[in-house]
């Protein structure tokens, strides 16, 4: 429920704000990359299990790479990438539907 003093975009502006309260800016830059990787590795990691388990693994993985992306320039261009080859694979699938 919301509160009659909080905007319908609430949880978003809320996010944005969370690195600012845990002072991330503040931590030394290999901290804060060793914190990134290991966290960005775990969520990318689950979401690999997750191709062979029963679970959500096309959300999980763009996730965990996102988390690594803050970082990491390879991560980065792999979510480059993968935004190239879905727009392709969309483009094909349009093209084969009108066909």
């Amino acid at each position: 429920m919301r509160g009659a003093n909080q905007p319908a975009c609430w949880p978003v502006k809320w996010v944005r704000k969370v690195p600012a309260r845990l002072r991330v800016e503040q931590a030394p830059r290999l901290i804060r990359k060793v914190v990134v990787g290991v966290i960005g590795t775990t969520v990318l990691l689950i979401g690999l299990a997750l191709i062979v388990l029963p679970g959500p693994a096309i959300i999980v993985i763009p996730i965990g790479l996102g988390i690594l992306a803050a970082e990491f320039f390879w991560a980065r261009r792999a979510m480059k990438r993968g935004r190239i080859l879905a727009e392709r694979t969309k483009r094909a699938v349009k093209e084969r539907v009108m066909t």
